[in-house]
């Protein structure tokens, strides 16, 4: 039996386009997922590993549909290779079924892990370079020093609980759990 895996790694993101191409491939069945390519807990994924028999063949639109961890995709071949299973990219047009497919899929793995460490590396190199131009990545603090210290003088003079400052600045409680947590460190 042909399987199909789609998966998204975000919950906006469609698998239409994979299911068309694993049904164009012949796929009987499919199974679909919302989760990052980086992570290892994916219920579908286990489950299309968990059931695969003898002679059945995983086919994915593209490898970083299955993992973008070189390891991991090493480690999901692994078990479809003890269930004496096949593999099928349908992009990198890598089948498992014969020795040189073996030979690329693992070429093309390492060619993903190497693009995603230089990601990393660039990106990394990127935000030191605008930290030293003084600028500071993430996002927007959600309160202005001023307010700040209006919560932290609002909760520590008892005028207020953190959850009620919280409400009224229109902030989580956590925020305010964490202002107060650095405040507290600040003195000590």
């Amino acid at each position: 039996m042909r399987i199909g895996y789609a998966r998204v790694s975000t919950q906006d993101q469609d698998t239409t386009a994979q299911i068309t191409a694993l049904t164009s491939a012949g796929c009987e069945l499919i199974f679909r997922e919302k989760a990052s390519g980086g992570r290892w807990e994916r219920p579908e994924l286990h489950r299309l590993l968990g059931q695969l028999r003898k002679g059945d063949v995983v086919v994915v639109w593209k490898l970083d549909r299955l993992s973008r961890s070189l390891k991991d995709v090493l480690t999901l071949m692994d078990k479809i290779q003890q269930a004496s299973a096949g593999f099928q990219s349908l992009t990198e047009a890598i089948d498992t079924t014969s020795p040189a497919g073996r030979m690329m899929m693992q070429m093309v793995g390492a060619f993903a892990e190497f693009e995603r460490a230089m990601l990393r590396e660039r990106t990394k190199h990127g935000l030191e370079a605008a930290r030293k131009d003084g600028r500071v990545g993430g996002r927007r603090p959600k309160l202005k020093a001023p307010q700040e210290q209006e919560i932290v003088n609002l909760v520590r003079t008892g005028q207020k609980t953190a959850a009620d400052a919280a409400r009224l600045f229109n902030v989580h409680p956590a925020t305010v759990s964490r202002l107060l947590a650095r405040n507290r460190s600040a003195r000590a």
